[in-house]
């Protein structure tokens, strides 16, 4: 295994793995230990949030993997049910205990509230403060189109470093990527093997697999590679910086071992007539609390 970890500097001079290890839907009792497998297997990138109900044991994790605070790169984010700036506020401080840290790297507004604007705007100027601060070395948002953006840079201060989004083989978003790259954004991928398709399948008889797609397949052949490993390569490519997640110790480790082969122009380009322009998680439009009206708890 190759073990280059290469890095991008964000808009405001911090750097950040290119990959992350992500803990969207792994139990809590199983976090612990799939963090502290990541970290052993190279990951410098651990990406967690409120509303998965398992910052306390990121952060136990990181703890116990023996690695100084320094070596890991910890973002998490705020969920909309603490939209608000002072509700903001202490809603990051709840994450801070809990993942028992003194500061964040990167903290994210989980999604755009396009209904009450006004509210992620408020809670964007929360994370400026802690910002400047320095409680947390970044900031960024989640699944921000290029409207959202627009509109959030026309009311704040410091841009957002990061954008995280749905972003795969079968969703590729290049205006979103384009505009990102125009404004100093870094574009983070979730979701970046197409899992998404597997946690809300419109149907259930019919689940898109992109690790089946032939061209996939095929290259993973060439390369001798598995499919999930060419598909992240896909995305290092294009400059993007994949979040993938798994709680199987053999997968946390193949998933990291992408750099010691490159996709050719042409092969990227393949992979990209896959795109179907359709997203597979919920639309960034509609998302409010009374979409998801989970609250969290102390």
């Amino acid at each position: 295994m190759d073990t280059t970890r290469p890095v991008v500097i964000l808009n405001n001079g911090v750097q950040m793995p290119v990959m992350g290890f992500g803990v969207f839907q792994i139990p809590p009792e199983q976090t612990a230990d799939a963090v502290r497998n990541a970290l052993a297997c190279g990951y410098r990138l651990v990406d967690t949030a409120a509303s998965y109900n398992n910052e306390r044991q990121v952060g136990e994790g990181i703890r116990s993997s023996g690695m100084g605070r320094a070596e890991v790169f910890v973002q998490t984010k705020l969920w909309i049910s603490d939209y608000g700036y002072d509700s903001a506020l202490r809603a990051f401080d709840r994450s801070l205990r809990k993942l028992g840290l003194d500061y964040v790297d990167l903290y994210l507004l989980h999604w755009p509230v396009p209904s009450d604007f006004a509210a992620t705007v408020a809670s964007y100027r929360a994370l400026e403060k802690l910002l400047v601060d320095g409680l947390v070395r970044a900031i960024g948002v989640f699944n921000f189109s290029p409207s959202h953006l627009e509109r959030l840079l026309a009311e704040v201060e410091h841009p957002p470093a990061v954008n995280q989004v749905e972003l795969h083989p079968y969703y590729t978003q290049p205006d979103l990527r384009e505009f990102n790259a125009a404004h100093g954004i870094v574009t983070q991928s979730w979701s970046p093997i197409c899992g998404v398709y597997r946690y809300f399948p419109t149907d259930p008889q019919k689940v898109k697999n992109c690790l089946e797609e032939p061209v996939i397949v095929d290259l993973a052949a060439k390369y001798a590679k598995t499919p999930a490993q060419v598909v992240l390569r896909w995305h290092l490519e294009h400059g993007l910086c994949p979040i993938p997640k798994s709680a199987r110790p053999e997968r946390i480790a193949e998933n990291i071992d992408v750099f010691d082969f490159e996709l050719t122009a042409e092969e990227v380009a393949a992979i990209d007539v896959l795109d179907t322009g359709v997203r597979g998680g919920p639309d960034p439009e509609l998302v409010d609390t009374r979409m998801f009206p989970r609250r969290i708890e102390d």
